[in-house]
């Protein structure tokens, strides 16, 4: 690992998961989770260099980036206040109460 990329303080396991069901696990797996938790995700779909990026930028965690030197590994680090995403659809965020 390259000494600018953080040591995980945790990982998620997504192997053969598609990228659905990948943010349904993450997002699990990091609730309660101190803001600047550095979070490794594994994630061998081919989609998940895309997704994962996305889903950083629209819950407002920082997106790190591919881990050097291992394959499907991918970085990102806790915001203190992320914005929420629906619980059957983490690529939607959640509707306010107000708006329903």
């Amino acid at each position: 690992m390259k000494p600018d990329t953080p040591a995980p303080d945790m990982t998620v396991d997504g192997t053969g998961l598609l990228c659905v069901t990948l943010l349904l696990r993450l997002r699990k797996e990091i609730e309660g989770a101190e803001p600047g938790t550095v979070v490794h995700v594994i994630a061998t779909d081919p989609a998940a260099p895309l997704d994962l990026p996305a889903w950083c930028h629209m819950t407002g965690h920082q997106y790190l980036g591919p881990v050097p030197g291992l394959q499907d590994v991918h970085s990102l680090r806790l915001t203190a206040q992320p914005a929420q995403t629906r619980p059957d659809a983490p690529w939607h965020r959640a509707t306010p109460a107000a708006d329903r």
